[in-house]
Formats: C-alpha cells, sequence, structure tokens
C-alpha cells in the first residue's frame, strides 16, 4: 500500500521540476547574415548564439534547402562556409537555424543569407564575326564596325570599357587611324587608301569593367583580347603611271612606214582595279610622222628626214597619252601623259679616222685621233715584217657595208711597204708591211714616209695618215720563203698525221746558228686544226674532227720561220677543203596554202639548200613528190622545187572529214653518192565557193488536199546542196505562183547541205473545192541568205519560226521583217496593201558554241637558268562565239608533263600557272612560273591548257590545246672569252650580240660576264657565258657556233675587233681550275710533310744532345766531390771518351780499365774526374756474390786494398743484409788518406 502514495508525493515534485526548466532562445539579430560572394571555403561565415536562463549545454544546427552551404559546429554555434557562393547564381537564399539545449524541443529559427556582388567576372564579347569591309573613299568619322561586351557584375565592377590595344599593320600612324565608342562602335578617324596605306587592317580589341572590390581589393577585370579585321576596297581614284620615267628611242631616216620604233607601257595605280589602258599622242613636235597603237607600240606613220631636225637636236618629241578605259569615281577621264624622246638616225655620213691606240683600249676620242704616225724597222727586213712601235686603228662608226673601208698606201715611199689589211669593216688595227727590203737601206735612207689612206667603200670618202718609219741598222737576214701564197688542198675529215704539204721550206743565207730555221704555226684561224714540225717544215693535220668544208672551207695559215738569232718571216698557206657528200639537204619554212577550187592556182617553191660545196653533185638538189591520195593532183618541177596543181581543184571531190585540207610530201634530195634526202609536208587547204546550185530531190510534187481543213500539212520537199561550207550550202525555201498566199512552205535543216520544206495551209485558211480545185505552185530554193525564211507572218498576223534548227544568234542577232497588210474586200479602183511596216526580231544567244584555240605560229623555249619566277614563258589565245557571259573564257592548267629526250615522261604539277586576260573579244591566257626549274633537265615540257566558257545558265563548254615548252639545259652554254675586262664587254655588249645574232641568226641569251682570275688567265682577261637559240626550241653546241662564226667573215672580223680570242664550253675551260687548284694543294702537301719530317728529325737530335750534356754534368758534379789531389787507381770516367766531355756516355755497373790515352789528353785534372752520374749508384740485383772480373795491366802492380774495404770484408754479415743481397760499391771514394 505505501507504492500509491509514494506515487503520489514524488508526482507532483517532478511536475514542478520539469516545469523549471525554460527553452533557449536565439538573441534578436540572428533573423537574417550579409556575406560577400569571394568568400573562401572553410572561412568562418557567422556565429549562432542563443540564451538559455537555466544555463544548459546547447547544441547548434542549421537545416533546409541551401544549408550545404556551411558547415556548423555544433557545440560552439561557429558556422563555416563548406561551399563557394555566386551573386550571379544565387544572391539571396533561407535557412532554418535551431539550437536545442537536450531539455526542450529544438528552437529553429529561419535566417536570410544576403550574398555580396563582388569582381569576379571579366567582360565578355557577343560578337560572333570579327571581319567587315570598307570602301577606301568612307568618311571621316563613320562607324566602322560595333561590338558588344557584357559582364554579369553589377555596379562598376559590371560597367564595360572598351579599348584598341594595338592595330595591324602599325605603320604610317595606322594607330591612330581608328578609335572606339564607350557603346562599342569603331569609328574612322582619318583617311585610307587601298593603294598608298594599306588594304587591310587588324584591330585588337578588349573589354575591361570600371573595378570593384574582390579578395579585399580594388580589381579590374578584362577580356581576352578579339581581333576585327577590316578589309579595304580599292576605288578608281588615282591616275595611271607609265611604267618607266623617261621613254626613248632612234629610228633610221630611212625606216619604212610601219616600223615599231618603242613600245610604252602604262598601269593603273589603282592596284584593286587594274582598267584597261588606251594609248593616243595628244602632241607631237613633228605631227603626223609617228603614230601610236592600242597597245603602245610607236610606229612610223610618214617619211623621216633627219635634215629637217638639225636645230631640234636630230630629235622628235611625242607626247603620249594613256587613258583608262572606264571613268573614275568623280566622272572623270583618268589619264596620264610623257613625253617620248625619239632620235632620227643618220645612214653613211662619215669616213674613216685614225687613232692612236691599241684597238682592245680605244675610246675613238678626238683627243686619241691623229694623223701622224711614227714606227721602227729594220734595214733589208724580210717582205711581210711588221713596222715596230706603230700603234694605228682605223674606226668607221657606220655599220654594214657603210661601215666598210679600203687601206692603201701612198707618198714618196709607198712602194717599199704594203699596208695589212686592205680592206676591213668597222676597226681594225693597221699594219705597215715591209714590200720591198732592197728598198729599205739605212745606209741610203735613214727615214723613209708612207701615206695610209682610208677610203669609204661607198661614199669614197677617204681620210690620210702620214706614218714616220725610221730604219735600225743591222747586219744579219730573216729566213724567207719563195712565196708568200700557197695553195694547198686537203680533204675534209682527213685523218690525224696527214701530209699536206712538205715541200715548203723558208731559206737564209745566214750560216750556223743565225742560219738554222725553225718553223711554226702563228696563233690565228686554223692553228688548232694543222701542226707543223719545227724542223722539217712538213705540215700535217692536228684535229681531222675539225675539218669540216660545210662549217668552214678555207683556211689561211701564217707560216712563221724563225733563225737562231730570232729573226722571222711568214708565208700565207691557202688551204682549201675539198668536199664529200656528208649533208643533207635543209628545206627552210613551212608551208601552207590556201587556195579557192575551181579558179584559184597552186604555185608554191620549196626553199631549201645543201651545206655541201655549191655547184656540185653534193649540192645539187631534185625535187620529187611522194605517192599520196591527191599527189595525182599535183606536180613538182624536179629541179626548181616548184609545186603546182595540174588542173582545178574541186573542193567538193576531198572527203569532207578533212576540211578541205590536202596534205602533200616532197622529197628533197642531192645528187651525191650515196644520195641524201629530206622530207618536207605541204598543208594546201582549198577554199569553197558557193559553185553547186541546190536541187529538189524530185523535179515535181504532187499533193491533195481537202477542202475547209485549215491548218493541214499539204506534205514536204526536199533539197540539197553539194558544197562542203555552211555559208555555201544553206537552203531557204519560198513559195510563188496564183493562189500561193494561201500556203506556207517552212523549211527545216536536215544536215550539211540539206533541207527539209513542210507545206501547209494557215490555221485561218481554208481552201474551197468550188472555188479553184486546183493550185499550180512554183517552189524556190536559195542558198547563201543565212537569215532568209527564218519567220513567216500569217494572214492573221501572226509570225511563226519557219527553220528553228537554223536561227542563230551567230549567223544574225536581228532580223527584221518587211511586213505589209492588205484588205481582201477592197474595190479594185483603189490600193488595197498598206505601207511597208518593219518588225525588228532579236535573237538571244545561248551557249551553243564551245570556245576554239586560235591557231599561232610560236615555238616557246626556256632556259631554266635565266628564267625566275612570276617570268612568263609562254601565252595561248581563244574565242568564243557566244556573246556576253556564254563567251567568257577561263584558262586553267590541266596537266603538266615533262618528257624528257630518252622518252621518259614524269607528272609536274605547281610548277605553272596561267592568268587571263581578254581585249577585242580574244581571251589570253598568259603562262608564268611559279617556281625555278632544274637546268640539268633534257627534254620538252607538255603544258595542257583548258579553256571554259563561263555561261549564266547549263553546263559550260571547253577546249583543250597541248603547248610544247622546249628546254635548253646547260650543256649548250658555251663561254667566250675576250681579251678586254667585263667593264668593257659590257659597254660593248649590244655590238657583240648582234654581230653574234648576224652570224648565228639565233637569240642570243647572256648568262653573265665575269672577269678571269689572274692564276687561272691564259690569253683572255674576261669571258661571258651565253646561250644561242633558234626559234624552233633547238640551241647551237660550241662546234656549231665556231662553225657559223668562221664561215661568217665580216662577223668574225668585228667579234674579233670586239676582243673576241678563246671559243670553248663553260666545262672544258672550268675544268683547269679544278686540276691547277688539285695540283697546287698535293704540291703543298708534299711540302709540308718534308718540313714536319725534317722539324722532327732536328728536335730528335736536339734532345739526344742535351741529354748527354745533362748526363755528362751530372757525373761532373757528383766527381768534385772527390779530394783534391787524390788520383783514384782507375780511369775517372769510366766508359767515356776522354777527349770530349760533351759526349759523355754513363754507363751501368761497367768495369773500367786505362785507355792509355794520358799522354793524348789534357794535364787538367778535369779530364780524370768522372762525370758518370751513376758512379756513386752501381746497383747490382742479380748476385750480391757476383764477382766481378778484373783485368791485370801489365803497366801496373797489384793494388793494395783500401781500408774501408778491408775493415767491412771481415765484418760478418748478418742475416738481414745477406736476405737483402745488395752490395754498393763507388770507385770514385777511398779512405786511404784517412
Amino acid at each position: 500500500m505505501a507504492w500509491p502514495w509514494l506515487s503520489c508525493l514524488l508526482l507532483p515534485a517532478l511536475i514542478v521540476s520539469v516545469a523549471a526548466n525554460v527553452a533557449p532562445t536565439f538573441l534578436s539579430n540572428m533573423s537574417a547574415v550579409t556575406l560577400p560572394e569571394d568568400l573562401p571555403v572553410g572561412a568562418e561565415a557567422f556565429w549562432l548564439v542563443a540564451q538559455d536562463q537555466d544555463q544548459d549545454a546547447l547544441t547548434y544546427g542549421i537545416s533546409g534547402l541551401y544549408a550545404y552551404f556551411f558547415n556548423v559546429i555544433r557545440n560552439t554555434g561557429e558556422v563555416k562556409l563548406a561551399n563557394l557562393l555566386d551573386y550571379e547564381t544565387l544572391y539571396w537564399f533561407s535557412i532554418n537555424i535551431s539550437v536545442s539545449d537536450n531539455h526542450n524541443n529544438p528552437v529553429q529559427k529561419e535566417m536570410q543569407v544576403i550574398v555580396e556582388d563582388r569582381n569576379d567576372n571579366a567582360p565578355v564579347f557577343q560578337n560572333t564575326d570579327f571581319s567587315t569591309s570598307i570602301n577606301e573613299t568612307l568618311p571621316v568619322g563613320s562607324v566602322v564596325f560595333s561590338v558588344l561586351a557584357v559582364d554579369k557584375d553589377t555596379g562598376s565592377a559590371g560597367a564595360v570599357v572598351y579599348s584598341i590595344e594595338r592595330v595591324i599593320p602599325s605603320s604610317d600612324g595606322s594607330e591612330y587611324l581608328f578609335s572606339i565608342l564607350p557603346n562599342g562602335s569603331i569609328i574612322l578617324n582619318g583617311s585610307l587608301s587601298y593603294n598608298n596605306k594599306s588594304a587591310f587592317y587588324q584591330l585588337e580589341l578588349k573589354a575591361c569593367d570600371s573595378g570593384g572590390l574582390y579578395n579585399n581589393s580594388i580589381i579590374v577585370q578584362c577580356s581576352s583580347p578579339v581581333f576585327v579585321s577590316i578589309s579595304v576596297i580599292d576605288q578608281p581614284d588615282l591616275d595611271p603611271q607609265f611604267v618607266r620615267e623617261f621613254y626613248s628611242a632612234s629610228v633610221a631616216e630611212d625606216a619604212p612606214q610601219g616600223t615599231s620604233v618603242l613600245k610604252v607601257e602604262a598601269m593603273d595605280s589603282d592596284r584593286g582595279i587594274n582598267d584597261l589602258v588606251i594609248y593616243s599622242i595628244s602632241n607631237s613636235t613633228r605631227p603626223d610622222w609617228f603614230k601610236i597603237t592600242s597597245d603602245g607600240v610607236i610606229e612610223v606613220s610618214s617619211t623621216l628626214d633627219r635634215e629637217q631636225l638639225l636645230e631640234e637636236d636630230e630629235e622628235v618629241q611625242v607626247q603620249v597619252t594613256a587613258t583608262e578605259k572606264n571613268l573614275n569615281i568623280y566622272g572623270q577621264e583618268a589619264k596620264v601623259s610623257i613625253w617620248v624622246t625619239l632620235r632620227v638616225t643618220d645612214v653613211n655620213d662619215h669616213k674613216p679616222e685614225f687613232y692612236n691606240c691599241s684597238l682592245s683600249t680605244c675610246t675613238f676620242t678626238p683627243q686619241e685621233a691623229q694623223v701622224n704616225f711614227t714606227g721602227y724597222v729594220d734595214e733589208h727586213s724580210s717582205t711581210r715584217i711588221p713596222i715596230d712601235d706603230l700603234t694605228m686603228v682605223v674606226y668607221d662608226p657606220d655599220k654594214g657595208s657603210n661601215g666598210t673601208f679600203w687601206l692603201s698606201l701612198e707618198g714618196p715611199d709607198a712602194e717599199a711597204f704594203s699596208v695589212s689589211p686592205e680592206r676591213a669593216a668597222g676597226s681594225v688595227e693597221v699594219q705597215v708591211l715591209v714590200k720591198t727590203p732592197s728598198q729599205v737601206d739605212y745606209e741610203q735612207q735613214m727615214v723613209m714616209w708612207v701615206q695610209v689612206v682610208a677610203t669609204d667603200s661607198v661614199s669614197k670618202n677617204s681620210s690620210i695618215a702620214m706614218v714616220t718609219i725610221y730604219l735600225r741598222d743591222i747586219n744579219d737576214h730573216r729566213p724567207t720563203f719563195p712565196q708568200s701564197l700557197y695553195n694547198l688542198n686537203v680533204s675534209e675529215h682527213s685523218e690525224a698525221g696527214y701530209v699536206v704539204t712538205d715541200s715548203i721550206h723558208a731559206f737564209d743565207p745566214d750560216t750556223g746558228e743565225g742560219g738554222r730555221i725553225t718553223y711554226s704555226l702563228l696563233p690565228g684561224n686554223g692553228d688548232d686544226v694543222f701542226a707543223v714540225d719545227p724542223d722539217s717544215g712538213t705540215v700535217t693535220v692536228r684535229n681531222g674532227t675539225l675539218l669540216d668544208r660545210e662549217k668552214q672551207a678555207v683556211y689561211y695559215l701564217t707560216l712563221q720561220a724563225t733563225d737562231g738569232g730570232n729573226q722571222s718571216s711568214s708565208t700565207t698557206l691557202h688551204i682549201i677543203l675539198l668536199d664529200i657528200n656528208d649533208n643533207k639537204p635543209v628545206v627552210t619554212g613551212s608551208y601552207n596554202i590556201f587556195v579557192q577550187e575551181e579558179g584559184g592556182n597552186v604555185s608554191v617553191a620549196i626553199q631549201a639548200h645543201d651545206d655541201d660545196q655549191p655547184d656540185t653533185n653534193n649540192s645539187l638538189l631534185h625535187f620529187s613528190l611522194l605517192p599520196s591520195s591527191y599527189s595525182h593532183n599535183f606536180s613538182v618541177d624536179p629541179d626548181k622545187g616548184i609545186l603546182t596543181n595540174l588542173g582545178p581543184l574541186d573542193r567538193e571531190a576531198i572527203d569532207p572529214t578533212l576540211g578541205g585540207r590536202i596534205v602533200l610530201t616532197v622529197r628533197v634530195s642531192d645528187c651525191g653518192v650515196p644520195a641524201l634526202w629530206t622530207d618536207v609536208n605541204v598543208t594546201i587547204t582549198v577554199e569553197d565557193i558557193n559553185d553547186n546550185l541546190p536541187i529538189f530531190s524530185h523535179p515535181s510534187y504532187s499533193f491533195s488536199v481537202k477542202e475547209r481543213d485549215p491548218g493541214v500539212l499539204i506534205g514536204e520537199v526536199e533539197a540539197w546542196d553539194a558544197d562542203q561550207t555552211e555559208a555555201n550550202n544553206r537552203i531557204s525555201f519560198s513559195l510563188s505562183g496564183t493562189g500561193a498566199n494561201n500556203f506556207i512552205l517552212r523549211g527545216t535543216v536536215l544536215g550539211s547541205g540539206g533541207a527539209k520544206g513542210f507545206l501547209s495551209l494557215p490555221s485561218d485558211t481554208s481552201l474551197d473545192y468550188e472555188t479553184q480545185p486546183f493550185f499550180s505552185l512554183t517552189a524556190g530554193i536559195d542558198v547563201g541568205s543565212l537569215c532568209h525564211g527564218w519567220f513567216s507572218v500569217l494572214d492573221n498576223g501572226s509570225v511563226l519560226i519557219n527553220q528553228s534548227e537554223a536561227i542563230d544568234y551567230e549567223t544574225c542577232d536581228l532580223v527584221t521583217l518587211v511586213v505589209r497588210a492588205c484588205d481582201i474586200t477592197t474595190d479594185p479602183r483603189f490600193q488595197a496593201y498598206s505601207d511597208n511596216g518593219s518588225l525588228p526580231i532579236t535573237i538571244e544567244d545561248v551557249n551553243d558554241n564551245a570556245p576554239y584555240f586560235l591557231p599561232e605560229d610560236k615555238t616557246f623555249v626556256i632556259i631554266p637558268e635565266l628564267v625566275m619566277p612570276n617570268q612568263q614563258v609562254a601565252s595561248v589565245r581563244a574565242r568564243d562565239d557566244d556573246s556576253g557571259n556564254n563567251g567568257a573564257i577561263l584558262f586553267s592548267i590541266f596537266q603538266v608533263d615533262f618528257v624528257a629526250k630518252d622518252g621518259t615522261v614524269i607528272p609536274f604539277q605547281g610548277f605553272f600557272r596561267i592568268s587571263t586576260s581578254v581585249e577585242d573579244s580574244v581571251f589570253t591566257g598568259n603562262i608564268e612560273l611559279v617556281t625555278s626549274l632544274d637546268s640539268t633537265l633534257q627534254g620538252t615540257y607538255q603544258v595542257m591548257v583548258k579553256a571554259q566558257d563561263r555561261p549564266s545558265e547549263g553546263p559550260a563548254l571547253e577546249a583543250k590545246i597541248m603547248l610544247n615548252l622546249f628546254t635548253v639545259d646547260q650543256s649548250y652554254r658555251v663561254r667566250l672569252q675576250f681579251s678586254i675586262s667585263k667593264e668593257d664587254v659590257g659597254a660593248n655588249m649590244e655590238e657583240i650580240k648582234a654581230a653574234l645574232a648576224q652570224a648565228t641568226r639565233t637569240t642570243v641569251y647572256i648568262v653573265n660576264i665575269q672577269d678571269i682570275d689572274s692564276a687561272a688567265r691564259a690569253r683572255g682577261r674576261s669571258y661571258l657565258d651565253a646561250y644561242f637559240v633558234f626559234s624552233n626550241g633547238s640551241a647551237l653546241t660550241l662546234d656549231q657556233l665556231s662553225m657559223m662564226i668562221r664561215n661568217d667573215q665580216d662577223s668574225l672580223t668585228q667579234l674579233l675587233q670586239l676582243g673576241l680570242v678563246v671559243l670553248g664550253s663553260q666545262e672544258s675551260q672550268e675544268s683547269e681550275l679544278p686540276n691547277t687548284l688539285r695540283n697546287v694543294v698535293i704540291g703543298l702537301g708534299v711540302a709540308l710533310v718534308l718540313v714536319i719530317v725534317i722539324m722532327t728529325m732536328i728536335l730528335v737530335c736536339v734532345q739526344k744532345s742535351y741529354r748527354r750534356k745533362l748526363r755528362a754534368m751530372k757525373a761532373a758534379k757528383e766527381a768534385q766531390k772527390t779530394a783534391v789531389g787524390v788520383m783514384p787507381p782507375v780511369s775517372a770516367i769510366p766508359g767515356t771518351n776522354v777527349y770530349n766531355t760533351e759526349r759523355a756516355n754513363p754507363m751501368l755497373n761497367l768495369p773500367t780499365k786505362d785507355l792509355g790515352f794520358e799522354s793524348q789528353s789534357s794535364s787538367s785534372d778535369l779530364d780524370h774526374i768522372s762525370l758518370n752520374s751513376l758512379d756513386d749508384n752501381s746497383v747490382d740485383l742479380a748476385n750480391s756474390k757476383q764477382e766481378i772480373k778484373k783485368e791485370a795491366l801489365c803497366s801496373l802492380k797489384e793494388q793494395d786494398p783500401e781500408p774501408l774495404s778491408r775493415v767491412l770484408s771481415a765484418r760478418k754479415v748478418g742475416p738481414r743484409e745477406q736476405k737483402e743481397g745488395l752490395a754498393f760499391d763507388n770507385k770514385g771514394l777511398n779512405t786511404t788518406d784517412l
């Protein structure tokens, strides 16, 4: 019963206890908190603070959707950031905070968390395309482009400021050319220029905010830079400019009308437009003398007269104006003018003049001109001996025959001398030679006078120079030849060693050494082909491969005889090469003949020649016609080579697939044994004429038609024309006769020469059998009127197409129909017809014609060593008969192959490009080189060019052509040596090229001009490398060049006067230099080896000598330790020569003996002092008990033992000493005196 009472007592107490514990409460400021968004994770965010009246331990907590942002320390209430805050994502949120005293239920409260913005975002550009194009004439202040950048931050941290960081390019003040506004608009601050400034700009833009608080510091955030590309569009605002600042040219006063004098060239300064430039002559000091073509070539338009220009410095001033085809942006003509100087040159108005200089150094100035000369010669000099110290040059500035002159002698002593040469051209060194030795006598006349007369071969004007000749008195004779000229014969291609002559001898009346004659060939023409025996004078062939009559038919050799006194004379050997048949006939030119059928006749002469000897069977030509399909219609004269037709030619008799072309083969052969021949093709194009009448397939046609059946087809007729060209076989129909107006005859083309006519009734016309049951109509056909019959007009005024296939824009682009109206109910007494009216019908073009290439007779040659990238190497021309875009052609390179000489085909891509231009509806494709070519390749570049039109609609049409670009490789590079410097060669370049071109009939391409190294110089001082190229792409080799120059004596003379001394290939002449250098290197190497060997031997010998001296000095130093006045019982210098201490030869542990040299040695004690440095350190390592043999000397008594040695020898030897086994012996030391 006690438990219920106890419960009643305790229950009130418990109730009182519980009611006494109060729940905690948050402070009043625990309702909101503000946090910066850059607060780091783990940092203190805020504290949870609550009050509890009972002072119980409190436990804090955070809950809710965004509670993950915080971590709370439950027992302290400290709240730390668990995840980063982001104002831009969540700038405000709520959390639930709670506190518990572990007695009462947890107390919860909602807290607002406010996120403060910080400058944590950089501006970002919103644009996607940062490029634009503007005209170069855009006004200053205009908006060029606009950009937009956005910053997510707020306040100043979100206020965007734009800036231009850099402008590319930065030259010419372009950094100030643009500016940007606060709203992102880019403004133009200065003027633009496509040509003078830049055609493209790139702006580097950056957007930054205005700064804000971030991580407790004020920072500025900037965007990544963006680049705005601005392209400038060129406008036609500049005048054209001439390529050169000055133009001048020369033209002979006898130049015919139409002669091209000079080409000027101007270009549009607006590089982005490059408008077509048109040339005209706007002013001239001599009107009507010259005219200019559309491409800028100034030509002679009337007769020129230099004498009218004497007061005008022989010049005509022509003002050339270049005008752009289109107006500029101001609506005005864009043009520029330049004055061109044209000098009119004279012909043969100079006479030869004399100059005192050598030909290689002559400048032909008035200061060098002279009429008085002096020279010296020995008396009784042989014939053709030149006067010494005479430097005379004759010069005529005219060219060709105008510059040719004769030289002769006059004066009191002219009979005693002769002049050489007697005929020359341009400039030549003149020699006065002894002609009559008997008259050249010092005793009779010490001074002689002659006058050298130079006479122009055309004008006969002359100049005279006086030569004073001083004779030298001598008493010996020169060797002489019986004849001054010997005529000799030798067959071409004779073997080396073949004897030309052995009967030519010189005579010298002197005896002994002065009468001994030595023969030699003077350098010049033929000294590399022939040789002479120096003793016998026998002339033989040196190099038979050079004996080619076609290269050089005659040789003039100078055979010189020299006696022992070095006196000489010479004679001329005139060697004529006998011909053999070794050359084929050569056909010149190409033969393409156009002749009309029926009345036209063919008469063409085949031009051919044979390089073998003229007027012989080897060069006599015979012409024949090889059999072919149409050769029976022609004949060729066997002697003259004239090709003619045997009768009228009929175009219709030729296979239509040949297009009227007949190809004949003419064989040209010589009459030599064996005969040689060459074939040439002759292409004859027979042009069609309208010589065939069109005919109907039937002589008459009969058709029937039902009455009252309008628009019905009644019947068809056919007609044919045998002519082969469209202009002559296009057929049109006509209809005549009573009632012809009731019918329509509409034609259509069946093919080449064929047409079909459809006879029908108009749609509004019907026939009435009762009115007229029969109609007799005449159908006519006409050929040649291409537009006739294309259209017809019905009675109701409808215009119909009769021949849709025949309508061709290229034939007629406008057809005008002449029409009139007829009132069929008009009273016959009045005119029923109206006046004629015109109905023009415009034909619109369609792309029905493919481009076609224009034939050009050109050969394209490439010299890889000379042609540079971007240089034009070939061109093609094409047309398209369509108009507008249908006729616009674009060229492209379809394929490039290199065909080597061995036939190998190598594809080449990317080496060439082609550009397209147009003028007068002719499109030109210029092929340019993209990269350098290999100069060692031998062959042909085959370039296939495609021409394609560009129609507005429909497929494009195209045509292709294959071009052959012949290459000239380095093996054809020829080197010419000159006796003058490279500067003089350059100054005379035009004359040298003209002479070479005249001799070779080729185009001369100069590679370089250089001086020859003095170490490698032989006869020349400079060299010139060049190529000699024919128009067909072939080039001259060294041998061919040599032959051509020798065959042209005028050119050879001019080249010799210009300093030419040696012809050779680059390889042959350059090969001598490596050999010389190699020999020099080998010689230097051998000399260096010899020097090294000699120096090594000297060093070894010196080292040995110094070692001997060193050892002797050491031995002498040890020997000086011996007591004064004590003589050792043995020789003081064992194993040495007592005569010379420098040759002391110390030896190890050798017995000494008296060599008996005391009587010969010096009395000085030093001669007996040991110089052996090893005497006090003789070591016996072999055996301690080894016995040293002592040789008894017959002149000495038995020696007394040395005291110390006796004592030591009586001492007992210990085991240690016995073990070591060492013994020491010094013969230079003893204890006897002690």
